[in-house]
């Protein structure tokens, strides 16, 4: 699979990093930012933060593919644009575009707040016509998806990973590709790591709920034919068709158990305390709103609920 930034866009990117100083200042900066955006990082080398930043200012600037220029000076060896920008701490950052300082932050910044610096600069620019190739990348994945090729998916969102670790929404959709596939482990893994705090978002849970019901698969392919059995019997017993629902999304068989739990609500909506939509509702969580199914699902529980 190709990656998410081409070779020359990267390539591009590396080349448009520099080290510059006073000296150099108006060939590195002002005259470069008539045309293209550029970023000015001071720091120092005894500076903690500035260790921090500066990788991340530089990966986000390499995945730009040569859009906007990243010039860093050391203060200590220049120190007076600094102080000419009246810089009171390092790190310390400035856009620049037509020649005059537009946007800057100071102090390390997380990826995404990078990302969105460099997008404002670009936006000033009137650069932004391009899409950002990360947003481009997922657009792929969600096709990927939608085909039913799950490999192609989770290798776009890992690499997305790559590139922003702290992305916890494509953590969660690079689980739900590993269920796909079977690399169920693999999918817990990837859980795991997601912090607590962002544990209720609709993505999160959506991949937990997938991963439940890919924890029961095995047993459930095993109790498939004893179950429809068991309701061919007795149609009238809900627990056997609660049962075999359970085990028809289990196996991926989301149609049918989706048919076999609005029976039931249709039938007798208050049998077990409700369970029969409870279960509905884990179902519609594991596949996601966009599925067909879902969407199908929701409208006939809306007028059984609501007629």
């Amino acid at each position: 699979m190709e990656p998410l930034i081409g070779q020359a866009d990267a390539q591009a990117g590396a080349a448009a990093i520099i080290d510059g100083s006073d000296a150099t200042f108006r060939q590195d900066v002002m005259e470069p930012s008539q045309t293209n955006p550029v970023i000015v990082d001071f720091w120092a080398p005894w500076c903690g933060p500035c260790k921090q930043l500066g990788p991340a200012l530089e990966k986000a600037v390499t995945a730009a593919g040569g859009k906007v220029r990243l010039v860093k000076i050391n203060i200590d060896e220049s120190p007076m644009i600094a102080q000419q920008l009246q810089v009171q701490s390092i790190p310390a950052v400035f856009g620049f575009v037509g020649g005059r300082p537009v946007d800057g932050f100071a102090g390390a910044q997380p990826d995404s707040a990078i990302r969105d610096f460099i997008a404002r600069l670009l936006k000033a620019a009137g650069n932004d016509d391009s899409q950002d190739p990360i947003e481009a990348a997922l657009e792929q994945a969600d096709a990927a998806i939608e085909a039913g090729d799950f490999a192609m998916a989770a290798g776009i969102f890992g690499q997305v990973l790559e590139h922003d670790p702290e992305n916890f929404k494509v953590a969660a959709k690079l689980a739900q590709a590993y269920i796909k596939l079977g690399e169920v482990e693999a999918a817990k893994a990837i859980l795991a790591e997601i912090p607590v705090a962002k544990s209720q978002d609709p993505d999160v849970l959506s991949a937990h709920a997938a991963l439940e019901l890919a924890d029961k698969a095995a047993e459930a392919h095993s109790q498939l034919a004893d179950l429809e059995a068991k309701l061919a019997a007795d149609p009238k017993d809900h627990q056997a068709r609660l049962d075999l629902a359970e085990a028809q999304a289990a196996v991926g068989q989301s149609e049918e158990a989706v048919d076999n739990l609005l029976h039931i609500i249709q039938v007798n909506k208050d049998w077990n305390d409700g369970a029969a939509r409870l279960q509905l509702l884990k179902v519609f969580e594991a596949l996601g709103p966009m599925d067909p199914v879902v969407q199908s699902g929701r409208r006939r529980l809306s007028s059984l609920l609501f007629s």
